[in-house]
C-alpha cells in the first residue's frame, strides 16, 4: 500500500510519520486527541516529567481500549443469544405451515 510521510504535532514535538495515503485526516485526529490528552495529564500536578505524563496517557488509553474490547464482546455475545432467538421463533412459525402443506 503506498504510503505518505505526515507530520504531526504531538505537545509541541513535530513529528514525521509514515501514513498509508487517504489515512492522513485519521492519523491528524489521533495525534491531536493524543495531544489534549497528553495535555490534560501534564496539567495534573503528580506527573513531573514528559515520560510520566506518556505513561499515564499510554496507561489510561490501554484501560479505555480493553473495557471497548470487553463492551464488544458482551455485545457480540448478546446479539448472538439475539439472532439465536430471532431463528428459533421464525422455524416455529414456519413449523406447523411446512405440517400443512405435507
Amino acid at each position: 500500500m503506498p504510503q505518505r510521510t505526515v507530520e504531526i504535532n504531538v505537545i509541541d514535538r513535530k513529528l514525521k510519520v509514515a501514513c498509508p495515503i487517504g489515512q492522513e485526516s485519521a492519523l491528524l485526529s489521533a495525534a491531536a486527541e493524543l495531544s489534549a490528552r497528553l495535555a490534560k495529564v501534564s496539567s495534573s500536578k503528580s506527573i513531573g516529567t514528559p515520560e510520566q505524563a506518556m505513561l499515564m496517557t499510554a496507561l489510561n488509553l490501554t484501560n479505555e481500549l480493553l473495557a471497548a474490547k470487553q463492551q464488544l464482546k458482551a455485545e457480540q455475545k448478546e446479539n448472538k443469544q439475539k439472532i439465536a432467538l430471532l431463528q428459533s421463533t421464525i422455524e416455529q412459525a414456519l413449523s406447523p405451515a411446512s405440517k400443512k402443506q405435507a
